[in-house]
């Protein structure tokens, strides 16, 4: 659980989110939901959550009843960035944390964004995308990406510890070593709804 901690980290510190500032989290993954933790932990507000599946924005509200979610519909990229700052209540989100790489969803938190404001990935996506490029360029929006962390594992484990960050609730499936294969197959399916699947060893039975 550490790892995915570390990449939202990671996120949090490059993109530079600070208390007060109306963030737009896209996908309900299990990066996506760290990084909302982390969000909420930073006193950003309002936090608006976006994803297609409707029972991981319903997690996502378990997980921090005060986020906003917005299922996302088929619609153009720019339709779709007006319909998250509705969501938004009107409000421009100040940083939008891309998580899926998905190309439709990083052209709209482009279209969403105030002037000035950034949008950063961390999703991986295909090889090459088409952006709003004149959208970026007349809003002055910063399109900022991640790939890797460094030197997170001892502020993650502070965070964890101390319990300003609390990940007990992303483990949605436990197994025994036994079970392994189980294991896979319930994280392979998206109908399981898993979040984060747990393997124990023969120590934790």
């Amino acid at each position: 659980m550490l790892e995915p901690l570390s990449v939202s980290l990671a996120a949090m510190q490059r993109s530079g989110v600070q208390l007060g500032d109306p963030v737009l989290i896209c996908g309900a993954g299990p990066i996506g939901l760290i990084t909302l933790l982390c969000c909420q932990a930073a006193g950003a507000c309002p936090i608006v959550i976006t994803d297609i599946d409707e029972g991981r924005l319903e997690f996502a509200k378990s997980l921090v009843p005060s986020v906003i979610t917005h299922k996302v519909g088929r619609s153009t990229p720019e339709e779709g960035g007006k319909a998250i700052v509705d969501a938004f209540g009107g409000i421009e989100p100040a940083i939008a944390i891309e998580c899926t790489g998905v190309e439709s969803s990083v052209a709209a938190s482009i279209w969403a964004v105030k002037f000035g404001g950034k949008v950063f990935v961390i999703g991986v996506g295909k090889n090459e995308m088409t952006m709003p490029f004149m959208r970026l360029s007349v809003r002055e929006i910063d399109l900022q990406f991640q790939y890797r962390y460094c030197n997170t594992w001892p502020r993650a484990i502070r965070l964890v510890q101390s319990g300003v960050i609390n990940m007990k609730k992303l483990v949605t499936h436990r197994f025994d070593l036994e079970d392994a294969i189980n294991a896979f197959k319930t994280a392979a399916d998206p109908k399981t709804g898993a979040i984060k699947v747990m393997i124990k060893s023969e120590e934790d039975a």
